[in-house]
């Protein structure tokens, strides 16, 4: 008798400060995570080995990976373009990439996809919304050569904000886009060293950003403030004890210099497709500040909180230790939306 054979992936989310890595398992028509790992870098130069210490450590079923790049060598466009067919749109837009990419055509990498557009406003019946995204080819082959030299097997390189809106889709997607298909929601992802801003309108993306101010800021600015090492204001950072107050004063300028980060990138939005972003839902290690939800829902005056990415997910207990997803799951939006490709193959 022939083995049925098992499809998973593992969402490898290589950040600037930490290794996280999740591996999804197709069972019937849902996932289950069969793998978790996550450990911290110390340097540009550790990241391989670091990459290998999060492997070996945890039981993973496959070397198949997916992974994301972002940065300033990534470009990401919303076009509006002349309806035309799927099959001509590749050619269009490489004949018309020059005027969208600060760089030589031939430097890069692009894809592009057709995007819904029934909502955008009236007239614009022979017109499409598209999205293009391109990325520097150097980028995307030391990506490809740092995996394979590790024995891996990369599947799919994606753009981490992205990978952020897949995830929610897993968690909430099908039933919360049902229910409010006329609302606009943003994603907050706050990592180390930079915020990824997603926002979308009735389960489509319409706006992204990478906003270079995050968790890393925070943390200097206490240390900075309060006398203390970087270990130790990360510490407080997170849990500030008997005087939050100085906590909280001490990451004030940082937090309003994102905070208006945030409401400009809204108003841009806003502005452009009429639709005001009603609720803010964050990820990342950067949201865990103690204080940040109630703050950042007070500044930016929409409801706003975090959301787990590994919801509705079943855990394996066998190999993922299920109270460590727990306690690390609000960090792990980017790992689990690059796992969920799985679902493609």
């Amino acid at each position: 008798m022939l083995r049925r054979r098992i499809k998973s992936l593992i969402g490898l989310d290589i950040g600037s400060r930490a290794i996280k890595a999740v591996e999804l398992t197709r069972e019937g028509h849902g996932f289950v995570m069969t793998g978790y790992g996550q450990t911290d870098v110390l340097s540009e130069e550790q990241r391989p080995d670091a990459i290998l210490q999060v492997l070996r450590e945890n039981s993973f079923h496959t070397k198949r990976v997916v992974t994301a790049v972002y940065g300033k060598s990534v470009i990401v466009r919303y076009l509006s373009m002349t309806r035309m067919p799927e099959e001509d749109l590749r050619n269009a837009i490489r004949y018309e990439a020059d005027k969208y990419i600060p760089f030589d055509v031939e430097e890069v990498i692009m894809d592009s996809q057709a995007l819904p557009d029934d909502r955008v406003g009236e007239g614009a019946e022979n017109e499409m919304r598209v999205l293009l995204v391109a990325v520097k080819r150097a980028l995307i082959d030391d990506h490809y050569r740092l995996l394979t030299s590790l024995g891996l097997q990369p599947t799919i390189i994606d753009v981490d904000s992205f990978a952020v809106g897949n995830a929610f889709e897993l968690a909430r997607g099908g039933t919360f886009y049902e229910e409010d298909a006329d609302r606009a929601i943003a994603l907050l992802d706050i990592g180390a060293n930079k915020t990824n801003i997603n926002i979308f309108y009735g389960g489509t993306s319409y706006f992204t950003r990478e906003i270079y101010l995050a968790g890393d800021d925070f943390t200097h600015a206490i240390a900075k403030r309060l006398g203390l090492d970087i270990d130790t204001a990360e510490a407080r950072k997170r849990d500030p004890g008997e005087h939050p107050e100085e906590v909280l004063e001490a990451v004030m300028p940082s937090f309003d210099d994102l905070a208006n980060e945030i409401l400009l990138s809204f108003d841009y939005f806003e502005n452009q497709f009429d639709r005001e972003v009603e609720e803010v839902f964050m990820s990342g290690g950067g949201s865990r500040m103690a204080g940040m939800e109630e703050a950042l829902e007070r500044t930016l005056n929409r409801p706003t909180r975090r959301w787990d990415p590994t919801e509705g997910i079943a855990i394996h207990e066998g190999t993922v230790d299920s109270e460590r997803i727990r306690q690390d799951n609000c960090q792990l939006a980017v790992a689990v939306g690059l796992a969920a490709r799985v679902q493609e193959l």
